[in-house]
């Protein structure tokens, strides 16, 4: 066969509303993969011009280099109420958060529950690695029993520490909630099932029909102290058993989409 006879086929475009620009993320973090999915899912839905992106302090408050469409920055824990404000004066954009579990669950808890009951429609995408990735590695709410942290380092221990609090499932039981789920990142497959909830969530937004989260298990290698390999290992082995995956809350407009 000749030189001439090959044929290049572009098999990978990057999506229009991600930058060219190079995360700050840890190597084998899955954050990636999220920012992808979401800018795939904006794209797939024409609406880059038409969405507002919201990110707190954490692992995500750089996000606004990453995403290539109109984004702010929010005190720690306080994006879902600058989401709200943003949507109310732009009912027309689709408005979402991106959260990590130290700022959503804990000094944000107040927040996301308020937000969540008064069915603000917004869109939530909550990162859940268990542990606090950017400010050192400490004990998290979502911190699984017996992990170790720098907060912890003989393990989380109920009496001392009480449980992990699950975000999906506390949600799913407020009136104003109309889309709650849960999804991992561990492997392709799961990856595929994400950008559906994403999507999903997306959709509850344009109809109108109150908030919407999508929880996603991540790895955090670097403050686990574990490898790339072994932290998706950790995630499918330790976080999904004690975080279920599956559809927590589904209004009945989405079940016939």
């Amino acid at each position: 066969m000749e030189k001439s006879d090959f044929v290049e086929v572009n098999v990978f475009a990057k999506p229009e509303s991600l930058t060219n620009v190079h995360t700050h993320y840890c190597p084998g973090c899955t954050h990636g993969v999220a920012h992808r999915l979401i800018a795939e899912v904006i794209d797939e839905m024409d609406m880059r011009g038409d969405t507002l992106g919201v990110a707190p302090v954490g692992c995500s408050v750089f996000a606004y280099n990453y995403f290539n469409m109109d984004f702010a920055e929010a005190a720690h824990g306080r994006a879902p109420a600058m989401a709200t404000g943003l949507k109310r004066v732009n009912p027309d954009k689709l408005v979402f958060t991106y959260q990590g579990d130290g700022d959503l669950a804990s000094i944000g808890a107040a927040e996301i529950l308020h937000v969540a009951g008064r069915g603000e429609n917004i869109t939530v995408i909550f990162i859940n690695n268990a542990i606090y990735g950017m400010t050192g590695g400490q004990m998290a709410p979502t911190t699984l029993l017996g992990q170790k942290t720098t907060s912890t380092p003989l393990g989380r221990d109920i009496e001392m520490h009480g449980f992990p609090i699950r975000m999906c499932e506390i949600l799913s039981q407020l009136d104003g909630a109309s889309y709650i789920v849960r999804r991992s990142l561990h492997d392709v497959a799961h990856v595929r099932r994400a950008k559906k909830a994403i999507r999903m969530a997306f959709e509850a937004q344009k109809q109108g029909i109150g908030f919407s989260m999508v929880e996603l298990l991540s790895s955090c290698p670097t403050n686990w102290g574990i490898s790339a390999e072994e932290a998706l290992d950790w995630v499918k082995d330790q976080m999904v058993p004690v975080y279920p995956l599956g559809d927590y809350k589904v209004h009945p407009a989405l079940q016939k989409t």
